[in-house]
């Protein structure tokens, strides 16, 4: 049911959470078809003003006014986003003073897989809603002095299941026979995978296209984002840890590799807009405010300037609630 919105509310994402409890308050507005193309910056006040937003279905655009906006697009939307809002003051994207605005671009690394076979439990099967992984903190790079060839640490997660009668899976039929043949349970199988934390590196960015636009007159995002060699190290010794940990619990047939795979085909962008005290090396403060346009906010994960190994979800939550109790308190004292 993850895949389907969770509507039970257990896996939390907007519709099942966070909007519902917004529409108890009698206080929130859906407006859907709505597509952000910038901040709108006002010149006399030095002020974020509002955002112009154009209807995904009919083209025409409207502008909003409010005294604090909050940018949380999703990573890599937020970055186009602030590129785009351009103007006398900010003629390469709101706050983007220091050119930084789009680099150090960050991501999970899930290069690496291992794969096994597992012998008994013939009469055992699953059914119903059971939990889908387990995970395993990381246990690399932990100490001070601890040299394995690359840098940071990956957390793993496995999960089993049964596959099917392999003459039902992979041939086509027709019939009982067939029909009895997908229906029977096939030997146990163990899969792993890694989500590792890679280095934010000034030419992992997005900036704006010169001359593709989208169906609403926006530039297109190019993104320049890439693993490196620290990457592959990791995923290499994933591998190895990986591969050790299954032969323990006594699985067979083994196969760990590199799924050389690209950046976009997994979770967790991140950065692009990230944290900082010193407004020279990043775009926003402690607070999560941009520094040269102190009513506009990022707290979704373009702000973060780290990634760790964990899924993080609760931390962009968390950031949120902080700043807009911050918004808040700095709104009552007329500073915002």
């Amino acid at each position: 049911m993850c895949e389907r919105g969770c509507p039970f509310g257990g896996y939390f994402n907007s519709n099942s959470t966070t909007i519902p409890w917004a529409q108890r308050t009698g206080n929130l507005t859906l407006q859907p078809y709505s597509v952000v193309a910038e901040v709108l910056y006002d010149e006399k006040t030095n002020k974020a003003k509002g955002v112009l937003v154009i209807d995904a279905q009919t083209k025409k655009t409207t502008e909003y006014y409010a005294r604090v906006i909050f940018v949380n697009a999703a990573c890599l939307n937020t970055n186009l986003i602030l590129l785009n809002s351009k103007s006398s003051r900010f003629p390469n994207g709101l706050g983007n003073d220091n050119g930084l605005l789009g680099h150090y671009i960050i991501f999970h690394n899930y290069r690496g897989n291992v794969n096994a076979r597992f012998d008994g439990y013939p009469d055992k099967y699953y059914f119903g809603r059971r939990p889908t992984e387990v995970f395993i903190p990381n246990f690399r790079n932990l100490r001070k002095h601890e040299n394995l060839g690359f840098q940071r640490g990956y957390m793993s997660y496995f999960s089993a299941s049964r596959a099917g009668a392999e003459q039902g899976n992979f041939e086509p039929g027709i019939g009982a026979k067939y029909k009895d043949a997908l229906s029977e349970p096939g030997p146990w199988y163990v899969s792993m995978g890694m989500q590792g934390e890679t280095i934010p590196k000034f030419d992992n960015h997005v900036r704006l296209s010169p001359d593709q636009k989208d169906e609403w007159g926006i530039p297109q995002l190019i993104t320049s984002v890439t693993y490196d060699d620290n990457d592959d190290k990791m995923a290499a010794d994933f591998v190895t840890q990986g591969s050790e940990m299954l032969e323990a619990a006594g699985c067979r047939d083994i196969s760990g590799f590199n799924n050389h795979q690209n950046p976009g085909l997994d979770i967790h962008e991140m950065g692009g807009a990230r944290m900082g005290h010193d407004p020279r090396t990043s775009l926003l403060n402690q607070w999560n405010q941009l520094h040269a346009c102190k009513n506009v906010f990022v707290t979704d994960g373009a702000c973060m300037n780290s990634t760790g190994n964990q899924n993080p979800s609760l931390t962009f939550m968390a950031l949120t609630a902080r700043a807009a109790t911050h918004a808040i308190e700095e709104m009552k004292k007329q500073n915002l």
